[in-house]
């Protein structure tokens, strides 16, 4: 089928809520490109939104998958448990830095992670409330809803949110929050909201995501921990987006030193088979009783074979240096174009989780450019993401593995559609 006849169907049957605004349907991949349905080609730019970082596809994993499915493709761990759960875990124990022996749960989404980690600090505390930050994104179920620090679009339409769930601001320095304003933003909710004693955990992104891809200071994950030890609460780290080596490092966290009570993990660990987990110190995983912790689909074991070999994958082709790499050439162009538009201003990378935004010539956030900048890009084949809390921000996904030609080649789409949309500096005063 085409796409006018897909989009078609779409319009039929799939809902307003769920379905993509997009009119190009994918029909197949390689690596860091996409051809769709009537045989254009694209430039992928947002792997899956930071699925993809080993690029679409990837042999080993492909090929993991097609092994497991010659094997076993489902049974429900907990009705008869297979070598894949037990052996991803054991790798996760050995690679995530949490505190003192760890344990792991694998479930599906990130989303279905977060909840379970409030699940197990609640049953390892016995307390209720949870603070997390604004910008923060951490799913789209209600627990995790609730925890968001966006409202639109994902809480809009769903009426009253679960209760228990604090905020204080993120550090952002370039939006008026520096980090002390931030900790003392935290304190203020210990005193005013959520009594330490009743307070399970904190949790936050070391790098936002869907808010804007800041990443926090080291010495202000620090200040958490400390503050966490202080009161007994549990610091749960959300890598979702930040992990699997979006920004040079396995996770994020580790650019800090800090190590967490618990860590959820999803998106770029298989590639683009639905898994997630849980890892965190053995004492809060077992915290709850038998049979608490679960679900039909979680760790498949197609899922536990593409995640082994996203892992071996990672060790074979030096996928951290090769993201640090990566994020050097971007932060080396993003420079460039701050001094050539107006409107490019804030870039910033850890690693190549990299990012910049665009202001009006107010020197406000601009969402209206960077929706125009990611419809021009798409226009010329290459698929562009906004985010960040003003929706100003345009952030970079694409493949670790990217090639050097197909990468310029994106690169100069979004340099030329600025020049179009926003003139440059040179051209302005001329």
């Amino acid at each position: 089928m085409n796409n006018a006849q897909l989009n078609e169907l779409k319009e039929r049957y799939v809902a307003k809520g769920a379905a993509s605004p997009a009119t190009a349907f994918a029909d197949r991949a390689e690596n860091s490109l996409i051809w769709d349905a009537d045989g254009k080609r694209f430039i992928d730019f947002a792997g899956g939104i930071g699925v993809l970082n080993i690029g679409h596809r990837h042999p080993k994993v492909v090929q993991a998958v097609k092994d497991q499915l010659d094997k076993v493709m489902h049974t429900c761990q907990t009705v008869m448990p297979y070598e894949g759960y037990v052996k991803v875990a054991e790798k996760l124990a050995q690679v995530v830095p949490v505190r003192g022996d760890a344990k792991v749960m694998l479930v599906n989404s990130g989303a279905e992670a977060l909840e379970n980690a409030v699940k197990i600090a609640r049953a390892a505390t016995g307390r209720n409330n949870v603070i997390c930050f604004d910008g923060g994104y951490h799913g789209r179920t209600f627990m995790t809803m609730a925890m968001n620090g966006k409202v639109a679009p994902y809480a809009s339409d769903f009426g009253t949110m679960p209760g228990c769930v604090f905020r204080a601001g993120y550090p952002v320095p370039e939006h008026g929050i520096s980090e002390e304003e931030s900790i003392r933003r935290l304190k203020m909710v210990l005193k005013t909201d959520a009594n330490p004693r009743d307070t399970a955990a904190i949790v936050l992104e070391p790098v936002l995501g869907e808010g804007g891809f800041y990443a926090a200071p080291a010495s202000f994950l620090r200040k958490i921990r400390e503050i966490c030890d202080e009161h007994g609460i549990m610091m749960i780290v959300d890598e979702v987006q930040s992990g699997f080596g979006r920004t040079g490092k396995l996770f994020a966290i580790e650019h800090s030193g800090v190590e967490p009570d618990l860590m959820t993990m999803a998106k770029s660990m298989a590639a683009g088979m639905p898994i997630s987990a849980i890892v965190g110190t053995d004492k809060h995983m077992d915290a709850s009783g038998a049979n608490s912790l679960g679900g039909t689909y979680a760790g498949s074991p197609v899922s536990c074979a593409a995640t082994l070999a996203v892992l071996e994958v990672f060790e074979e082709e030096n996928i951290l240096a090769r993201s640090q790499a990566l994020g050097d050439k971007l932060a080396a162009r993003f420079a460039k174009w701050e001094q050539r538009f107006d409107a490019v201003v804030y870039p910033r990378n850890l690693g190549s989780m990299a990012a910049f935004e665009l202001n009006n010539e107010q020197g406000e956030p601009a969402p209206e450019l960077a929706g125009e900048l990611c419809k021009r890009a798409r226009e010329q084949g290459l698929i562009l993401l906004s985010c960040g809390m003003f929706g100003n921000t345009i952030r970079f996904l694409m493949p670790v593995t990217i090639e050097d030609e197909i990468l310029e080649e994106g690169m100069a789409i979004i340099e030329n559609s600025l020049e179009a949309m926003v003139g440059s500096k040179a051209s302005a005063t001329a």
